[in-house]
């Protein structure tokens, strides 16, 4: 709607358009795309009994971060789409993770400093360290202190980027 004297009203956006910008801190998940390779053991195994695949890219804006991957630990597939974003008032990194496991999402946080890596729900936490060269992601989930190991919180793992 124009005014009398021809100057734009304060509520048009044409002319004037800004594309919103992502925050910064989500950079620091930048080291965690690509495609990668996991292999690992549970506690109770002398070899290797976890095996799986996750592509983890940016959906389009760079506003979250989406993991897709199948993780097979023994017989058991697991099959899941966790979708990442920032939360700049609680300075916190969370994800909904929707699996075939369960019909409601899994609530899950993330961080990334420098080298490493933490990744944790309620019951377990994953503690990671990238190599020099970024390729690969060791580290292992542990249940939190108090906490029964199973399966599922209690496990060594190396992701290799393909």
């Amino acid at each position: 709607m124009a005014k009398k004297n021809g100057a734009k009203s304060k509520t048009s956006n044409a002319g004037n358009s800004r594309v919103p910008k992502s925050h910064p801190a989500l950079k620091r998940l930048e080291r965690l795309v690509g495609t990668w390779k996991l292999t690992g053991r549970t506690f109770d195994s002398n070899v290797d009994n976890i095996r799986g695949k996750v592509a983890i890219e940016w959906l389009p804006g760079g506003f979250f971060l989406q993991l897709r991957g199948t993780i097979r630990m023994d017989n058991f597939e697991v099959q899941s789409l966790e979708i990442v974003g920032y939360d700049p008032a609680s300075k916190t990194f969370s994800a909904n993770v929707f699996s075939n496991v369960d019909g409601t999402p899994a609530k899950y946080y993330w961080n990334v400093k420098g080298g490493r890596v933490s990744h944790w729900t309620k019951g377990s936490k994953y503690t990671g360290t990238f190599s020099k060269d970024g390729q690969t992601l060791s580290g292992g989930w542990r249940p939190d202190k108090g906490g029964k190991q199973t399966e599922g919180t209690s496990y060594d793992a190396i992701m290799t980027r393909v």
